[in-house]
């Protein structure tokens, strides 16, 4: 029900106000996954949600992310910003050096068309990484 309703407040179209906002939502979807998911939040210039994807899945320790498909993605839904996330099956939140050079390309991809990415969460059992608050983004 709590996620039904993190949902929802999403669907209405309300600015994300609070990184707490974004992880308390991230969280409640990725937690108990048994594979890999990666997602993405995409954004207007206001910060406004225009839709959440979950873009590529995984195996228990790994997901393939093609840059291709999130740009062409990011396109269609006319995103201004992007968040991506992903969970990490194993419950620990640490980003992996994959994690840190697939950040790294995606933000270089979706820069030649100017869109921004704001920030890419690792999801762990109870526990959360912020790559844009390790300096990372």
């Amino acid at each position: 029900m709590a996620r039904r309703h993190l949902y929802e407040s999403l669907e209405r179209g309300d600015p994300l106000t609070s990184p707490a906002e974004t992880r308390h939502f991230l969280q409640a979807h990725l937690r108990d996954r048994r594979s890999e998911v990666f997602c993405a939040l995409f954004l207007d210039n206001r910060h406004r949600v225009l839709a959440f994807e979950e873009l590529f899945q995984g195996t228990i320790d790994g997901a393939s992310v093609h840059p291709r498909e999130v740009v062409r993605r990011s396109l269609e839904h006319n995103a201004a910003a992007v968040i991506f996330a992903h969970n990490h099956p194993s419950g620990v939140a640490e980003p992996s050096r994959a994690d840190e050079t697939i950040t790294r390309r995606l933000r270089d991809a979706l820069a030649l068309v100017d869109i921004r990415v704001l920030d890419h969460i690792v999801v762990g059992d109870g526990e959360m990484s912020s790559l844009a608050e390790r300096g990372m983004i």
